[in-house]
């Protein structure tokens, strides 16, 4: 008969979990920091609305899911928003219309035909030519400040080889602040005592914002939408989790991206969506449950509604070189898929050009050609 384990080693592997999920949740932060600091800091969006609306995405996302999924902003929004080229009005008008589009997708079916129409070796282009935007994005970032970029590449790869149990991505970003500070990279941000803030509900009264959501936002951010939060996050999610992602379908995935969006466009928040890229970031640096997105989330939410005032001043002392070394890492693992490996040689040709389109032009036009 087998021994009883003993109490202090499930504590032990306890820790161990709580540690690793809490590095995972950290994962992410390639793609959060940029658009969302850049959001509240250039856009002049309100902080209290921006983190209220991904903390409670967040945790909703995590407790319905129960894996690690991620939740993060819309990039061709972000993009219009952050040239100025988009209404705070309009933004609000955008993540309204995407809503009631998801949301249609999802209850209709739609979204579901046609994600039987993609074949398994579209969907593996579209996976590398992901993985090598953010990989290349990542670069980039790093290249800004190499003297922290590239150690934090170093310890990102080489700490779990030697140290398997150590939250590596919170470590190396807190070593990542120390260093920005030290070398006049990043100031001391000044933390306000706590003050509650609450969401303020704002509706678009103009035709005009709602035109320019479209122009500007919708139709550029749909196709991105459908194939990287929708499409090829259900089939990540179905490779590093086949015995728990059952609730992750594409439907789903649609519906609480719509939902999400109706609720919480309302009060502020970003246009939000799942991605790929943050699955496989979270997974990357040892989340393994819905744990890690509810306690980014529930971070998220202490800070819109006690600390908005110094939140966005508390990311951007996170040197962006050690965020690119994140995205760097997650873009890699993004790109080396299973269904990568598993093709067959006349799949290449197809998984070339998916991922060549994708990497050069973007992932809807990826799509078609694949």
């Amino acid at each position: 008969m087998a021994e009883n384990a003993h109490p202090s080693d499930e504590g032990a592997t306890r820790r161990h979990r709580l540690a690793s999920e809490c590095a995972g949740a950290c994962g992410d932060l390639g793609t959060f920091v940029p658009h969302a600091v850049g959001a509240m800091t250039m856009a002049g969006l309100s902080p209290s609305g921006v983190l209220f609306g991904f903390g409670m995405s967040l945790v909703a996302a995590g407790l319905f899911y129960g894996i690690p999924m991620a939740v993060q902003p819309m990039k061709a929004v972000s993009a219009v928003l952050l040239t100025d080229q988009l209404t705070p009005e309009a933004m609000t008008a955008a993540g309204l219309i995407i809503g009631v589009i998801l949301l249609v997708l999802s209850v209709t079916g739609l979204i579901g035909q046609v994600a039987k129409l993609i074949p398994q070796s579209v969907t593996a282009g579209l996976q590398l030519g992901l993985g090598i935007t953010m990989g290349w994005l990542g670069l980039g970032m790093i290249a800004a400040a190499p003297w922290i970029g590239v150690p934090a590449l170093v310890l990102l790869l080489g700490v779990p080889h030697l140290w398997p149990q150590a939250p590596v991505a919170p470590l190396v970003l807190m070593a990542a602040v120390g260093v920005g500070l030290a070398t006049g990279l990043t100031t001391v941000p000044e933390v306000q005592g706590f003050s509650l803030h609450l969401p303020v509900l704002v509706l678009p009264q103009s035709w005009g914002a709602a035109w320019q959501a479209v122009e500007r936002a919708v139709l550029p951010q749909m196709p991105l939408t459908l194939t990287n939060a929708v499409i090829i996050t259900a089939a990540l999610c179905r490779d590093l989790y086949p015995d728990r992602a059952g609730r992750a379908t594409v439907r789903n995935l649609a519906l609480t991206s719509g939902v999400a969006n109706l609720l919480l466009a309302p009060f502020g928040a970003m246009p939000m969506c799942h991605g790929a890229g943050g699955v496989a970031a979270q997974h990357r640096f040892g989340a393994r449950t819905g744990l890690a997105p509810v306690l980014f989330g529930a971070v998220l939410l202490v800070l819109a509604l006690g600390f908005a005032d110094s939140a966005a001043a508390l990311f951007a002392a996170v040197p962006l070189s050690a965020v690119g070394a994140l995205l760097l890492v997650a873009g890699t693992d993004l790109a080396l898929s299973k269904r990568l490996f598993d093709a067959r040689r006349d799949c290449w040709p197809a998984i070339g050009v998916a991922a060549a389109a994708t990497a050069l032009l973007n992932p809807a036009l990826g799509l078609v050609a694949g």
